[in-house]
């Protein structure tokens, strides 16, 4: 009686990082799909910042290459700031709401695939939004960009995001959505303002100057004017960018453990 062949080895299994990214981009399409559904949503991100453009920059800076180049990088930045805070603030605390959150929150995959594909999705929905305002700079103003300088402003897109996702899942995991809303508008404001996005550099009025720097909205903005031209970045204002984002960091941690406490406790 002969042996039976032996049985083909079994296919070793996928390494966790694998896993976890194929997880974090399934999550991601789920959220754009659930966005795209409702295209008001990417309207509103685009909106705000095209108007300012239209009515404040192509007026009054459109025939200046210089200025119009800087007025478009701060509308690039109130464009990044209004997506991830709205997106990240209200879509966030509007999910707890839902059943389906709490159930994916009690997977035995972690919150890393699911907070890796909501930032993606972010970040996808941020890119969308920018592009009423780069057409507008490109079409309407003087403002000119190196190819180089294209790509550097690109990738100070995805960075100076990070501050923002953060203040938004802070406000997000920390209060119901009809709060949320309320104090995504109250912050949003007063934080373009404060940080000079609304002025050309150095020419916000004096106590904008003064408090400027120690906004997070100032540290990005000379981000991306930095990368437009050749625009002398802070230091003041780029450390405090770096402390912003840890203490958001920390206090998006904390409403998250906050959070879970309170519903699996």
């Amino acid at each position: 009686m002969t042996d039976p062949p032996p049985l083909p080895a079994a296919d070793p299994p996928p390494p966790e990082e694998a896993t976890t990214v194929q997880l974090a981009l399934v999550h991601a399409r789920y959220q754009l799909l659930e966005i795209i559904r409702i295209p008001v949503a990417v309207f509103g991100s685009a909106f705000f910042p095209a108007a300012a453009m239209i009515f404040f920059v192509v007026p009054f800076a459109g025939d200046d290459s210089v200025g119009a180049s800087y007025a478009t990088a701060s509308m690039i930045t109130f464009s990044v700031m209004s997506a991830n805070i709205f997106q990240y603030g209200v879509g966030v605390a509007e999910d707890r709401d839902q059943p389906w959150s709490p159930y994916t929150r009690t997977l035995p995959a972690g919150p890393a695939p699911r907070f890796a594909g909501r930032v993606l999705a972010g970040l996808a929905l941020t890119y969308l939004s920018l592009i009423p305002v780069v057409v507008i700079g490109a079409t309407l103003t003087a403002a000119k960009i190196t190819p180089a300088a294209f790509l550097l402003t690109v990738g100070t897109v995805a960075v100076i995001s990070v501050p923002f996702t953060l203040m938004g899942l802070a406000i997000g995991y920390s209060l119901p959505s009809k709060a949320a809303i309320v104090v995504a508008q109250v912050v949003f404001l007063p934080l373009a303002f404060g940080g000079g996005l609304l002025s050309a550099p150095g020419d916000a009025p004096g106590f904008i100057e003064t408090i400027a720097p120690f906004l997070p909205t100032r540290g990005a903005a000379e981000l991306m004017w930095a990368s437009v031209s050749d625009y002398h970045v802070q230091p003041l204002a780029l450390i405090m960018l770096g402390v912003w984002v840890v203490l958001l960091a920390t206090l998006a941690g904390w409403a998250y453990r906050r959070d879970e406490g309170r519903r699996f406790s």
